[in-house]
């Protein structure tokens, strides 16, 4: 049976408590020692004040008294213990200090229930911690389980911790749940959770399982751009990707510099991207602010107004560099006494600097409230 609730799976209040509990919780005095409660592991497990006395004994214990500890839970109540407000951390310190051998006998108790622990408020955390401690043998058979509904797993607000952390930590040839990836990668890029994900994937897999998720990224990164989650997976391949998927990127933005910039999502690919591009490729970004357009729009005034867009060009001025960058300035100095006698939009989002030198201050004379 799997649970939900914030409380207790037990609920051990006044009326249910042992006197040996009670005494626990009432007497401040005594000091108590993790001999103290065995015969009664169980029932501290479930309680706020017992569960943490039990975490913190088991970690100075000695073999013989986790074993103890642990031969109260396991296997009759370990599975319960996972899904229980307190008892969950119990479990999480048996994983943590416990010998390969209890590992092993706590993971197989949950075998079998691995989907609806990774969906669970409590379950998901001690999944998390068990694939940090468990025998390859056992990760497997927990990606196993998860292999048919691990879409499913992903656009859960629990469950996607559990997918993070097997991509995180179990050996890539084992995760065969990744090409249930493929078809879906807009999809997952666009969700809260799913973004999560692909960059775990982006960060951990070999080139040949990563290639066709960014294949299909690629293909739909100007969507993504745009987008309220798929911009942090943009973002995340210009950071950390090959220099081949950032200049893809890069390319892409230059084609439409002056929109993306003054888009909300946008506007912070854009910035990244001239931070993290390569020197010739930064220069060719900073151009499209600079060079004329034939429908005579001219791209520094809109961005200086944009209240996004200002952001964009304060970045630029910032990586910009030489005749490029006194480019930038020359074309700026005009609007900022402008910018300081208009009010409205223009005034709002414009402060022109109160230093001679544009040069060296221009960068902090563009300046506002981004989500303003």
């Amino acid at each position: 049976m799997f649970h939900r609730g914030r409380r207790s799976l037990y609920d051990i209040n006044a009326a249910n408590r042992s006197p040996l509990l009670d005494e626990f919780r009432s007497n401040k005095t005594r000091t108590w020692d993790i001999r103290d409660i065995f015969g009664h592991v169980l029932e501290f497990s479930r309680d706020q004040h017992g569960s943490r006395f039990i975490q913190q004994k088991l970690e100075s214990a000695s073999a013989d008294e986790r074993q103890t500890v642990f031969d109260e839970i396991v296997p009759q109540h370990s599975l319960a213990l996972v899904q229980d407000v307190f008892g969950n951390y119990v479990i999480q310190k048996l994983f943590e200090h416990g010998t390969a051998t209890q590992r092993g006998q706590i993971a197989a108790t949950m075998e079998g229930h691995i989907l609806q622990l990774a969906q669970h408020m409590y379950g998901c955390r001690v999944v998390q911690k068990a694939v940090e401690f468990i025998s390859p043998e056992h990760q497997s058979r927990f990606v196993k389980e998860l292999d048919a509904n691990v879409l499913q797993c992903v656009r859960d607000a629990n469950g996607n911790h559990v997918i993070q952390r097997l991509i995180e930590l179990v050996p890539p040839e084992r995760l065969g749940f990744i090409t249930a990836f493929r078809g879906s990668v807009f999809d997952l890029a666009s969700h809260a959770y799913g973004c999560r994900v692909l960059q775990r994937c982006l960060e951990h897999l070999p080139d040949e399982q990563a290639r066709p998720l960014l294949d299909e990224l690629h293909h739909h990164s100007p969507r993504l751009m745009v987008d309220q989650f798929g911009n942090y997976v943009i973002q995340f391949i210009l950071e950390k990707g090959q220099s081949q998927d950032k200049a893809a990127i890069t390319n892409k933005l230059r084609a439409d510099m002056l929109k993306l910039s003054c888009h909300k999502f946008a506007s912070n690919v854009c910035e990244k991207a001239l931070v993290t591009a390569e020197p010739t490729l930064r220069q060719s970004l900073v151009n499209e602010l600079l060079l004329p357009r034939k429908d005579g729009i001219d791209v520094v005034v809109m961005m200086m107004k944009d209240q996004y867009g200002n952001y964009v060009l304060q970045r630029a001025l910032s990586v910009a560099e030489g005749e490029q960058k006194d480019a930038l300035v020359k074309r700026i100095r005009p609007h900022l006494l402008n910018a300081r006698r208009q009010g409205g939009t223009y005034g709002k989002h414009l402060i022109a600097s109160e230093s001679s030198d544009i040069t060296t201050s221009c960068s902090s004379s563009i300046s506002l409230s981004r989500y303003s």
